[in-house]
């Protein structure tokens, strides 16, 4: 009995490392990715501007890299560097419309843009700390408010006023 316990674990075993050699190395797929790199995390931020940075390592996925940084908004406002965070936002929110998956992902990805800026803000003390995390709050209102292009506008028209629908 015992050998057929040992044989059958061997099996087993066997059948798992097959099936582990057999697995693509790169199984992830581009819905996967997206959410990897739109975690309110550190390590999902560092994970996006890693990839970011090795964005060839990607290219079959065809994400849109494209970044207006912090749209109208100062990248660098009262000289707090938001600018990578506001890149990382732009992803989510450029790479989640393509995939029509934006409406279920647009809380998340701000609420990772607000977490980020907090980072930044974190490098601070005093009043200076103060000054950065209500800037950071104010870039997180505008985002979690106004986060929407003019073309998707008509979607979000109960949630948006129509003036600011007709403004942005």
């Amino acid at each position: 009995m015992r050998r057929r316990s040992i044989f059958g674990m061997s099996v087993a075993t066997s059948a798992a490392a097959v099936l582990a050699l057999a697995a693509p190395a790169n199984a992830a797929t581009k819905l996967q990715l997206m959410s990897d790199w739109s975690q309110t995390s550190s390590s999902s931020s560092s994970a996006f501007h890693s990839a970011r940075a090795n964005q060839g390592s990607y290219a079959q996925y065809g994400f849109d890299w494209g970044t207006d940084k912090c749209s109208s908004s100062p990248d660098n406002p009262f000289g707090f560097p938001f600018e990578n965070s506001c890149i990382r936002h732009d992803f989510g929110y450029r790479n989640y419309k393509a995939e029509g998956q934006f409406d279920a992902n647009k809380s998340r990805i701000d609420s990772a843009f607000y977490e980020d800026l907090k980072r930044v803000c974190n490098g601070y003390s005093g009043a200076t700390k103060t000054s950065c995390n209500a800037t950071a709050w104010t870039y997180y209102q505008a985002v979690s408010i106004f986060g929407i292009s003019a073309a998707d506008a008509p979607r979000y028209a109960d949630k948006v006023p129509a003036a600011v629908a007709e403004a942005h």
